[in-house]
């Protein structure tokens, strides 16, 4: 049974830096994309940053560019988000994902497999 387990959200002020993590279990993700998105109640889900299977390739939505960065550590099945000069509107919760074609999530998915998400709240 796949699972994706969030990690490492929680309350930073304006400026700050949090970096949420991701554990996947239940298969090899090698060959997977994984990536993130985030929600804001009453709002669908949108996508925030992707990796390649090989970690060469990376995407991010306009507003966090040069702001956040994705990684991924392919022998432990983990990917992370690492925020930094957070803003109010960066408040969200943070889904971590994986899908076999990068495409399917960069285009707003949907992903073959989500996580249940972690709360990341910047304070004005």
């Amino acid at each position: 049974q796949v699972q994706l387990v969030e990690s490492g959200g929680g309350l930073v002020q304006a400026g700050g830096s949090l970096r949420v993590s991701c554990a996947a279990s239940g298969r090899t993700f090698d060959s997977y994309a994984m990536g993130w998105f985030r929600q804001v109640p009453g709002k669908a889900r949108d996508f925030v940053a992707a990796i390649s299977w090989s970690g060469e390739d990376e995407y991010y939505t306009d507003s966090v560019k040069g702001r956040f960065s994705i990684s991924r550590d392919s022998a432990k099945n983990m990917v992370y988000l690492q925020m930094n000069s957070l803003k109010p509107e960066d408040t969200a919760v943070y889904y971590c994902v994986v899908d076999r074609a990068l495409s399917s999530i960069v285009g707003g998915g949907p992903c073959d497999y989500w996580g249940q998400g972690t709360q990341v709240t910047v304070s004005s």
